[in-house]
């Protein structure tokens, strides 16, 4: 699924990857893949500004500033006619979580 496209605010460092996959593993849409022992975007249009990856990253190789994301609360909100809550924040099993995605 593409969001808005050439929006995202995603940002990456490469230096600063160590290769420890939890972009991989947290990505909702699967915007990483590994490559080479660092990881890689696949495609910046699939991310929806969750934050899952930059609060997961302890070596702060992402970033990425709220926009898109919490699309699901923002479509819901829509549909229910009440605010958008995101609920963003928290963390479970040692992974950070934004909790809306």
């Amino acid at each position: 699924m593409k969001y808005l496209k050439n929006v995202a605010t995603l940002q990456y460092d490469p230096e600063k990857c160590t290769g420890c996959r939890k972009c991989t593993e947290v990505c909702p849409h699967a915007v990483f893949e590994m490559k080479d022992g660092k990881a890689k975007i696949i495609d910046k249009d699939r991310c929806m500004e969750c934050g899952a990856c930059a609060l997961n990253c302890e070596f702060n190789a992402l970033s990425v500033g709220s926009g898109t994301g919490c699309a699901a609360a923002v479509i819901m909100g829509m549909i229910t006619g009440g605010e958008p809550v995101c609920n963003c924040g928290g963390e479970s099993g040692g992974v950070k979580s934004t909790r809306c995605c």
